[in-house]
């Protein structure tokens, strides 16, 4: 389990054969699951300075790996005891965004991402997402797409001052929207946004 808060802009080194070797202060153990960009991956070999993740052919297709070059997000998963902050991200990536539209707003930046309609469903105003493994604050949902406002020290400090449009993104969803949404899918009563986050915030 991950927090969306992002430990380390790690150097990628290379990426041969789903290997992908990272240069970062942080030194994880062999075992140890890390997220890159979101993506929830295992450490496979440890050297000075530098670790080793696999990605299987399946994370492969999954992720935007466009952006697994020059610098990536990394988190290490969470410890018992640890503080949490952020949300609760598990490293499992749905599907991929699309960056549609960036223009300033005030001292921040609005950024509209586009995703696949099937996905939508589990974005829920003012509620979290993350995005490249960095946790944020939804704004806005519309029908194929969702409204972020980033503060200029998220901005500096990610990758997000890379983004362009048409920039692809590793999206993971809200893990209780996902569990609320299934639990009443079947539910002949329509549950509005208030009935969501009426259910969330009991949890």
């Amino acid at each position: 389990m991950f927090t969306g808060l992002i430990r380390e802009m790690a150097d990628v080194l290379s990426l041969k054969n789903g290997f992908l070797t990272l240069k970062a202060d942080y030194k994880p153990k062999i075992g140890d699951s890390i997220a890159v960009n979101g993506a929830c991956l295992t450490v496979v070999r440890v050297a000075t300075g530098t670790f080793t993740v696999e990605l299987s052919l399946e994370s492969q297709r999954i992720l935007a790996m466009e952006n697994y070059r020059g610098k990536v997000h990394i988190e290490p998963a969470m410890m018992m005891g640890d503080r949490f902050e952020g949300h609760i991200v598990q490293g499992h990536i749905d599907c991929l965004g699309t960056v549609s539209s960036i223009k300033k707003n005030g001292t921040s930046t609005d950024f509209i991402i586009s995703l696949p309609k099937d996905y939508s469903k589990y974005i829920i105003p003012k509620g979290s997402i993350s995005i490249d493994g960095v946790s944020l604050t939804v704004n806005d949902v519309y029908d194929k797409s969702f409204r972020l406002t980033i503060i200029p020290h998220t901005i500096e400090n990610t990758l997000f001052k890379t983004y362009k449009v048409g920039t692809k993104v590793n999206l993971e969803t809200d893990m209780f929207a996902r569990y609320i949404f299934n639990m009443f899918k079947s539910n002949d009563k329509k549950l509005s946004w208030d009935d969501v986050d009426s259910i969330m915030a009991s949890y």
